[in-house]
Order: structure tokens, then C-alpha cells, then sequence
């Protein structure tokens, strides 16, 4: 259906959704604690390195960054340099994101669904912490049901 809203759970720690989806703030900020909210445009990162010198700049990868995609997962699921407790990452047109580069793109998506795959099931000792790393998607109604079938390829 055109001209409907869309938001799409991938995992708890993954949302898709349209421009104008009103994705509940509630959903994505906790309780308390510090925040710290990046947002890239897909349009910005056709190609790999295009993505991780977004990535760098916007998240604030250290000097020793490896430019790969090791790295980049790496990075991802440290964040120590970024001092907040919460971490949200919005990536609008996320349906453009690596365009360029069908592996790439791939590999893109894995890394930030491992990374918060890794941050939300943290063990602690009065049990398991939740969506301290959020990434939420954005991309117009005709990509959701691509996107989202990638996403769920990319889980098995």
C-alpha cells in the first residue's frame, strides 16, 4: 500500500522504517544514561570506502581503524572512545547504502546486525542488558520488503 507508514522490528535491536513511520522515541531511549545519536544518509556511502570514512568521521573510529570490514565490527562493537552508555545509529536511505557493491553491502548490513546482536545480549551479573545498541533504517516504502528480506538472509 503507497502513502502508508511503515516500521518494521527486524530484532530488538533493529528497526526498519519509513520517512514519517513516528518510530516511538520510548523504543529507542532508555531509562537513563548518556546517549549518543549518529545519523548518515545512505546516498553518502555508494561504495565501501565511502561508508567507513562516514563511519569514521561520524562515529569517531580511532586513528588505528583497519579500513576493513573486520574492522569496522570491531569498532562497532567496542564504541569505548564515544564514553555513553547507549549507542543509536539512524541511517537514512538506507536502501542506498553500498549500491555500488553487492558484497560490500552485505557484509555491511552483517556487521551492523552482529554488532547489535553483540551489544544487546550483554551479560551482567544481575542479568542480561538490552539495546544499548540500536540501528534504525530508513528507507522509502517501496525498499522496506527488500531491505527487511536481506536483513532476515543475512540471520541464517
Amino acid at each position: 500500500m503507497t502513502g502508508e507508514t511503515q516500521a518494521i522490528h527486524v530484532a530488538p535491536w533493529m528497526q526498519i522504517v519509513t520517512p514519517g513511520a513516528g518510530l516511538n522515541l520510548d523504543q529507542l531511549l532508555p531509562a537513563s544514561g548518556s546517549v549518543y545519536v549518529a545519523r548518515l544518509n545512505g546516498e553518502d556511502m555508494p561504495g565501501e570506502l565511502s561508508a567507513f570514512e562516514k563511519f569514521w568521521e561520524t562515529l569517531k573510529f580511532p586513528d588505528y581503524f583497519g579500513w576493513n570490514w573486520h574492522a569496522f565490527y570491531d569498532c562497532l562493537r567496542d564504541l569505548q572512545w564515544l564514553s555513553s552508555d547507549y549507542h543509536i545509529l539512524i541511517i537514512e536511505s538506507a536502501e542506498s547504502a553500498l549500491s555500488e557493491d553487492a558484497a560490500a553491502r552485505e557484509e555491511f548490513f552483517k556487521a551492523l546486525y552482529r554488532a547489535g546482536e553483540r551489544w544487546s545480549y550483554t551479560k551482567r551479573p544481575e542479568g542480561i542488558t538490552l539495546s544499548k545498541f540500536r540501528v534504525v533504517l530508513s528507507c522509502g516504502e517501496e525498499a522496506v520488503s527488500t531491505v527487511a528480506s536481506s536483513l532476515v538472509e543475512l540471520q541464517k
